[in-house]
């Protein structure tokens, strides 16, 4: 039991690493980008291409990659959200949604079916572990796990601390009185889309470093920060980082339980978290509107 607990923690820290990037996206431009795990499937796929015509270290080829990202990201919202965003609300979603069909099709002209994986070129590393209290911890996990709180605890620190940082929060906050203050709004967008895909970049590689991937992976890491993002709440990336780590959790219990279970614990604390926040939401909202009403004289009781 304790085992499962130590490899739930691991595997949580990568579900925080993907769902780190969807969350700063909805948290600055307010847009839920469901390109995201296709967007984290193409980084795979470049650290792999880079990685196997250099024959460099993946460590290194995310590295040289990560510029390619921001400009990405900073294109994706020059060119196709800054355009949706004018459209209202729903027009970003089905356009992100789009694109993601868009990419996982051209990778797999591109690449075809076949899995690939960056482990390989890791050498010992993908296989060793460290043993703890008798417990066998692999390496590469808790690099990953510890890349997680880097890359988290750098964007807190980065928006808590620095001129950016309160720039990309009034931004966030409302953008027209941003603009009103001398903030480029537009500007502070293209931004925090070039970080946002700098941790997809970076999840990207986490994913080909655990395992495999192919064309189509992009849907389940999606799904998998998605719900990361809703159980830890999209308004912190600390508490997206949680999520991770209690959807994992769960996933491990539903294994424990049943065999298939993997998935489907997963997928029932999600649904724990998403009504709980749905009626807890609900009422706040009710009791707004009934101190409003009764300050108003509307309602005596």
């Amino acid at each position: 039991m304790m085992n499962s607990l130590v490899q739930a923690i691991l595997l949580g820290g990568y579900y925080a690493l993907v769902a780190c990037g969807l969350a700063f996206m909805f948290q600055v431009m307010r847009i839920i980008n469901l390109a995201h795990g296709s967007l984290a499937i193409l980084s795979a796929y470049l650290v792999w291409e880079i990685t196997d015509a250099l024959a460099l270290s993946p460590f290194v080829s995310v590295l040289m990659i990560l510029p390619i990202m921001a400009i990405i990201g900073l294109l994706l919202q020059r060119v196709i959200l800054e355009r949706a965003t004018k459209g209202g609300e729903l027009l970003p979603v089905l356009t992100t949604f789009g694109l993601a069909i868009v990419i996982d099709n051209l990778l797999f002209q591109q690449f075809g079916a076949n899995t690939r994986s960056l482990s390989p070129y890791l050498g010992d590393l993908s296989w060793e572990s460290y043993e703890i209290f008798g417990l066998w911890i692999g390496k590469l996990p808790v690099i990953v796990l510890i890349t997680a709180i880097v890359v988290i605890g750098g964007l807190d620190l980065i928006l808590r601390f620095t001129p950016l940082g309160r720039q990309i929060r009034a931004t966030a906050f409302d953008p027209d009185t941003a603009g009103l203050v001398g903030i480029d709004a537009r500007k502070i967008a293209g931004i925090s889309a070039a970080i946002a895909m700098m941790t997809v970049a970076i999840s990207g590689t986490a994913l080909g470093l655990r395992g495999t991937f192919d064309a189509y992976a992009g849907g389940p890491q999606l799904l998998f920060a998605f719900e990361a993002t809703i159980i830890g709440g999209a308004s912190s990336l600390w508490g997206v980082f949680l999520g991770g780590i209690i959807l994992a959790i769960a996933q491990s219990i539903g294994a424990l339980i049943h065999p298939q279970g993997f998935l489907l614990g997963g997928h029932f604390m999600f649904l724990i978290f998403l009504f709980a926040r749905i009626y807890f939401n609900r009422d706040v909202f009710t009791l707004k509107h009934w101190f409003a009403k009764r300050n108003k004289g509307e309602i005596t009781a």
